[in-house]
């Protein structure tokens, strides 16, 4: 399996042109997810950390580009990563909307804890699972077709999360507050130092 390194997707944020807001963000859900992870590897010992960062550093690779185009960013960062050498990686980014499926079992994969930690960060802002469901349906409920979708997303969602809270010992809430500020955090400044 071949994932780039932090360096590697430093640059290819780089080289794709992807808006400050959109690398910010994108920081933002890597340490969600990889503060999920080390709290819940122990349990999941399978998971694969270098899969998870990686993927939660790249999800939104193609997004930039996206608001151009209105190609759909999950499945267009999926090929881009795909073409590049990584399709884990881009396995994963084209699950980071909509998992491909929602797995009822015991077992957490690294798509369900991409998917999980881009639905808790609202720009670079770190929120509850129903602020952030709220946020997508203003932005993406724009018929009834959408809204019933998101809220079975918002549903789905909500049953991942009780998934990967069921094995750590603090609530989904208590995110924000384990997490210094972004601007403080190792991974932002080392992604400061490479632009």
């Amino acid at each position: 399996m071949k994932i780039p390194s932090k360096e590697q997707c430093y640059q290819l944020i780089h080289e794709t042109g992807m808006m400050d807001h959109i690398a910010v963000h994108s920081i933002q859900v890597c340490r969600v997810a990889m503060l999920i992870t080390e709290k819940i590897v122990s349990f999941f010992p399978e998971l694969n950390q270098d899969l998870i960062n990686a993927s939660a550093l790249l999800h939104d690779i193609t997004k930039t580009k996206s608001l151009e185009t209105g190609e759909k960013h999950a499945q267009s960062g999926e090929l881009l990563l795909t073409d590049m050498g990584y399709p884990e990686v881009g396995y994963i980014v084209g699950q980071h909307v909509r998992l491909a499926r929602y797995q009822n079992s015991d077992d957490l994969v690294e798509a369900e804890i991409v998917n999980y930690a881009d639905k808790r960060v609202t720009h670079d802002k770190i929120t509850s699972l129903s602020k952030r469901m709220d946020y997508i349906m203003d932005i993406y409920g724009k018929t009834p077709e959408h809204k019933m979708r998101i809220k079975e997303l918002g549903k789905r969602t909500k049953k991942l999360e009780d998934k990967i809270f069921e094995h750590i010992r603090f609530s989904p809430d208590k995110i924000d507050d384990l997490l210094e500020p972004i601007e403080n955090s190792d991974l932002y400044i080392s992604f400061m130092k490479h632009i």
